[in-house]
């Protein structure tokens, strides 16, 4: 990733298929997760924190007509100007925690019976990172993202 990318919005879920909520700022926790979302696990297995570039979202919208409102996407970070697809294997800071990258958050068939017709497609490898949480602290919107 060059340059810092920044936190654009926070979005948590306390429910697997409950809508998220937009929020300021979270405390993130090593190795469990966002406190006060879905995914919060003391005994995490890699999916603490997810994240989504804006302009993923914005090309999915451009390209195929399907409109994503904020945070119906999932994913826990959406940032901009942030090359998440890089971050595999890489350490990061997002605000005060870092991160390391897991994966790829690729879309699965329930994100897309939560959305529209075509959103999978539409996300195969634009659908995130998934990453753990390294270092603990708070993020916010506003937050710069960069790679260390």
């Amino acid at each position: 990733m060059d340059g810092t990318g920044t936190v654009e919005a926070i979005h948590l879920a306390s429910e697997s298929a409950e809508k998220t909520e937009a929020v300021e700022s979270v405390e993130a926790v090593a190795g469990s997760g966002l406190r006060g979302d879905r995914h919060f696990d003391p005994e995490s297995s890699g999916d603490d924190i997810t994240l989504i570039e804006a302009e993923a979202v914005e090309a999915v919208e451009q390209e195929s007509g399907i409109s994503l409102e904020p945070g119906e996407h999932r994913r826990n970070v959406t940032t901009r100007d942030a090359a998440l697809n890089h971050l595999v294997d890489k350490q990061f800071r997002i605000g005060e925690i870092v991160c390391e990258g897991v994966e790829l958050c690729e879309p699965c068939s329930h994100l897309e019976s939560l959305t529209e017709k075509g959103t999978l497609s539409a996300l195969v490898h634009r659908g995130g990172l998934r990453a753990v949480i390294v270092e603990s602290g708070e993020i916010g919107v506003g937050d710069s993202v960069e790679s260390l």
